[in-house]
Order: structure tokens, then C-alpha cells, then sequence
């Protein structure tokens, strides 16, 4: 999968929106949850191999790192509620990875 057909997915979610706010260095995925916006993925740009940080139910998280090296806690996100997950290699496949888009984004959604 390229850079650019996770974030395609990423933003067909509804409401999702890409912002910078920590710079231009790190892509931030953000839905609005009442007064607010918060963040559901990260994509670090001009990062080889391409990487993503998701939010995760917590007993999943442990439960991907167990499965997949390729799975590891939030790089600078809270480690028990946040995984990072690298996507160079064939590990995880593209459903999956769709599918734990979409988990991080009902649980951001869902708050």
C-alpha cells in the first residue's frame, strides 16, 4: 500500500480532515467530537517505511503486538491506547490495517 491510498481511506471517513498541528513534519487525521476535533491517525511524513499511529482498545493493542512485529505502542502517544504500525513489509494485510482505521476512528468518534 502507498502513502497516498492510506490516506485516501483515512479521509473518506466521515467529517475526517488532515491537519499539521505539530508541524510539517507529522500528518495529523482529525474527526470533530463536540466543540472539539481530535486526533484518530498519524502518518509521519518523509518516513521510509511508511508508518502509521492508530488509537486501539487497549487488550487489542496487546493482542496486535503479540501478533505482528510490525505492531508496536504509540511512538510519542500513550502507549496503552496507541500503536504504531509499520507498513513496508507484507505483514499486515491492507484489510486489516483498513479495519484498524476504522476501529481508531469509532473509538475517537465514540468518546
Amino acid at each position: 500500500m502507498t502513502r497516498k491510498e492510506l490516506e485516501e481511506h483515512i479521509l473518506s471517513l466521515p467529517n475526517a480532515k488532515l491537519t499539521y498541528p505539530f508541524g510539517e513534519d507529522v500528518a495529523v487525521y482529525k474527526v470533530p467530537v463536540g466543540n472539539d476535533e481530535k486526533m484518530f491517525a498519524l502518518i509521519p511524513e518523509n518516513k521510509t517505511p511508511l508508518q502509521v499511529s492508530l488509537k486501539c482498545d487497549p487488550q487489542l493493542a496487546d493482542i496486535l503486538r503479540e501478533k505482528y512485529v510490525s505492531v508496536m505502542p504509540g511512538y510519542h502517544l500513550n502507549k496503552k491506547h496507541w500503536n504504531t504500525i509499520v507498513l513496508g513489509g507484507d505483514e499486515l494485510p491492507w484489510e486489516e490495517v483498513q479495519g484498524l482505521v476504522l476501529h481508531s476512528y469509532n473509538l475517537v468518534v465514540g468518546e
